[in-house]
């Protein structure tokens, strides 16, 4: 017999909260211990000299970085917020520019943007990825258009191939963040250093993480000194008389410390290890959940691979007969951890929506700059949409260890919120999507 849902009163299938997922070890607590003891905590100077690029820690993670994914350039940054102000600054753009982006990301992806009076244009996404559409990306391509910022959401990488060609063929650049992504593989090739900038970010819950902070990676010579200007006080050292050199060097401070630096390469020689256990979790889960009838689990295309920050599921809620929030809260009250119910779409939220930025007028949307009129709201990326109010279901792999223990328990609570699917369809007798 059918134990009845937690949800209706019956036993809770986890009654003890998994353990949370903590990545710092005596090797990390060593380093920041080593840096304590020199007394120098920043080596940054805003000024010209070797002062310039930051401390030895600093430069010692940019290295390693460097070497890891494979990349002329990587520049540590304090937070990856911070790494993409400064690529979007970095590729010169023009108040009233264009830049094509994910409407499923961060709000900073977006916003990092509007910094420079650019004008965010929101891309709907794949429903099976999660990530942007190259064809929506191409019909949303204008004469303001200067670039396309793609997020590697969820922990892979998006369709960079068709991504790059759209690029290459209107004269774009392309910026790839990949915040979610660190070790997810593209072919031979890094998650993040396919565009002319990329980069991840190093936040407490990220696959390396050192509190904050963020590493940019890039290939390109000019666009790596321009991210160092950007990153420290630029307009007190640069010296060249040419305007397109001085644009956007607007003086952030986005130094990151001797502490942090120090910690995330420690963290940096973790990475495959904790790749690893990302994607024995994803694999074993996957194993439990795909006999399941109205789930999806996660697709990850041919030639790529997906470190799971978040294990991404989407529900058939018309053949379950069950919406995703009510199958979603049965989750919840059986003790799994995590569970999102839905992601987020930045189009939507009302400072995009109203179009407010500088000020209350609608800079920079409604400036001279600003050649053609954009919108934002329902129905603007009707895939996305659907997926944040219906049917996309989360785990937050990200959040807790995910043993194959875990992974077992969190499978057959599951497996009961299926077995009594019927008690929730009549607990639903009127579907409320979203």
């Amino acid at each position: 017999m059918t134990s009845p849902l937690a949800l209706f009163g019956g036993p809770k299938l986890i009654p003890t909260p998994l353990a949370h997922f903590s990545t710092i070890g005596a090797d990390d607590i060593a380093a920041a211990v080593a840096v304590m003891e020199t007394g120098v905590l920043s080596a940054y100077i805003g000024a010209p000299g070797p002062g310039f690029m930051g401390g030895p820690r600093v430069r010692a993670l940019e290295a390693a970085a460097a070497a890891r994914f494979g990349v002329r350039h990587a520049l540590a940054v304090n937070s990856w917020t911070s790494g993409l102000i400064a690529a979007v600054g970095a590729i010169g753009i023009e108040p009233g520019d264009e830049i094509i982006t994910t409407p499923w990301t961060m709000a900073a992806t977006a916003t990092a943007i509007l910094h420079f009076a650019g004008i965010p244009v929101f891309a709907d996404i794949l429903p099976d990825t999660f990530n942007i559409d190259p064809r929506c990306v191409e019909a949303l391509v204008s004469p303001r258009t200067r670039a396309i910022l793609a997020v590697d959401i969820f922990g892979q990488s998006a369709d960079m191939a068709a991504l790059r060609d759209i690029a290459d063929r209107h004269g774009l650049k392309l910026i790839s963040d990949s915040a979610q992504a660190p070790g997810a593989m593209v072919g031979d090739r890094p998650a993040g250093t396919l565009a002319d900038i990329g980069g991840f970010s190093l936040n407490y819950h990220k696959h390396i993480h050192c509190g904050e902070g963020g590493i940019l990676v890039t290939d390109d010579d000019r666009l790596a000194e321009r991210l160092a200007l950007i990153r420290n006080h630029g307009e007190v050292v640069i010296q060249s008389e040419a305007a397109e050199d001085l644009a956007n060097i607007l003086g952030y401070n986005f130094r990151m410390g001797e502490i942090e630096a120090a910690i995330a390469a420690v963290q940096l020689t973790k990475l495959e290890e904790r790749v690893a256990s990302r994607q024995r979790a994803a694999d074993r889960l996957t194993s439990a959940l795909r006999e399941l009838p109205g789930l999806t689990p996660p697709y990850t295309p041919q030639g790529l691979t997906n470190v799971y920050y978040v294990y991404g599921m989407t529900l058939d809620t018309d053949a379950l007969g069950v919406s995703r929030n009510r199958i979603a809260e049965a989750l919840r009250a059986e003790g799994v951890p995590a569970v999102m119910a839905g992601y987020q779409n930045i189009h939507l939220l009302p400072a995009f929506r109203r179009r407010i930025a500088y000020g209350t007028g609608g800079f920079p949307w409604t400036s001279p700059f600003a050649s053609i009129e954009r919108h934002y709201g329902p129905g603007l990326c009707p895939v996305a949409e659907k997926l944040h109010a219906e049917t996309f279901l989360g785990l937050n792999l990200c959040l807790n260890a995910f043993g194959d223990a875990d992974v077992d328990v969190v499978a057959e609570a599951f497996r009961k919120v299926w077995a009594n699917l019927d008690a929730l369809r009549d607990a639903e007798p009127i579907r409320a999507h979203g």
